[in-house]
């Protein structure tokens, strides 16, 4: 099976393939794509059947991830929850993957990662599990009195009518003033449990590679922000990607507020899914948080070839010490580490 590469930045088919493909997320598009490329000066490219000059019919999006820290290998993708290989069967899928295969044994990458949206069973040994995460997904279909009917009644509904008696104040935009609001409350979140923040470089350029089909969506308490998220949306998806909040004022519901206004502008916009993203599956108390929205919850399971083990460079022990020293490190420092660590991590 002959297998080319196709660049997603400057080959207008991959746009049109996505078009056609339904199973084609916002983790796909030049957008999402052109984002990595500015910010971690990752390569992305794509693996397909489909010859030169011939309209795509599979393909499998993957960028580079060159680094003296963490080891060079090849993800699909980086800092995405998901990015389903667009192929039409497994076999498809084994023999593209398997064409690269040769990069890992010669030492040129240590693995090849895929994020399946949906469940594997792979029939090469080589290809292994690695990660798994809960997932996600509330339907928008329904009215939005159904939809709120199945919020639970004590976390949600109660926070939401909470949150509309302190008058708390709606606003949503992509302007850098919404953007430096969002990052202060997002950066003192990650802080929270022991993670730097992303560069704030990252957001604004997905900001400006997504126009407005990126919000930063801001709940404030007498000009005081409260509570922000960063949405983005593909087809007939809006995807949940970053969240922050001000601990002092989490009883006036202002991330519930969010959401729900949220899922009230993907009803205006003729959507059809919330897209919830990815959480640890020990992460019990955001797990439990998204099961409140009446939400369909999967699992997803990341797949390697190559390198054995289920662990990388986010999980371990290694990364429990970090996160430790993390929560103690001044907020100035952890802002700094997020600026040099995350292209490391992709």
């Amino acid at each position: 099976m002959e297998v080319y590469e196709v660049d997603p930045l400057g080959d207008p088919r991959w746009t049109e393939f996505l078009r056609r493909d339904p199973r084609a997320s916002v983790f796909h598009t030049p957008q999402w794509l052109e984002a990595l490329r500015r910010s971690y000066g990752y390569r992305p490219f794509v693996l397909t059947t489909s010859a030169p000059r011939q309209d795509l019919s599979n393909g499998i999006v993957l960028c580079h991830v060159n680094s003296w820290l963490t080891g060079k290998r090849m993800v699909s993708l980086p800092f995405s929850d998901h990015c389903e290989p667009l192929v039409e069967c497994p076999h498809v899928l084994e023999e593209v993957l398997m064409s690269q295969f040769n990069q890992v044994r010669k030492g040129h990458v240590r693995y090849i990662e895929i994020r399946p949206l949906r469940s594997l069973q792979p029939e090469n040994p080589e290809l292994r599990p690695s990660n798994t995460y809960h997932f996600h997904t509330v339907d928008l279909r329904p009215s939005l009195d159904e939809i709120f009917h199945k919020l639970h009644k004590n976390s949600i509904q109660r926070k939401i009518r909470r949150a509309e008696r302190e008058g708390l104040v709606y606003q949503e935009g992509n302007d850098p003033r919404l953007l430096d609001q969002f990052y202060r409350l997002f950066a003192v979140t990650r802080g929270r449990h022991g993670l730097p923040p992303s560069p704030l470089q990252w957001l604004r350029n997905l900001l400006d590679c997504f126009g407005p089909d990126a919000q930063v969506r801001i709940a404030s308490k007498e000009g005081c922000p409260v509570a922000g998220m960063l949405t983005l949306v593909h087809g007939k998806t809006i995807v949940y990607k970053y969240g922050g909040t001000d601990t002092r004022f989490n009883p006036m519901g202002g991330m519930s507020l969010l959401f729900w206004r949220t899922i009230q502008d993907g009803k205006a916009r003729g959507l059809e899914e919330l897209d919830l993203g990815r959480c640890d599956a020990d992460d019990t108390g955001l797990v439990t948080f998204k099961n409140r929205w009446g939400s369909v919850k999967s699992t997803l399971t990341y797949w390697r070839l190559g390198e054995k083990g289920t662990q990388n460079h986010l999980n371990g022990w290694p990364a429990d010490v970090a996160r430790r020293l993390f929560l103690y490190t001044p907020h100035p420092l952890r802002v700094k580490l997020g600026n040099f660590l995350y292209k490391h991590v992709g």
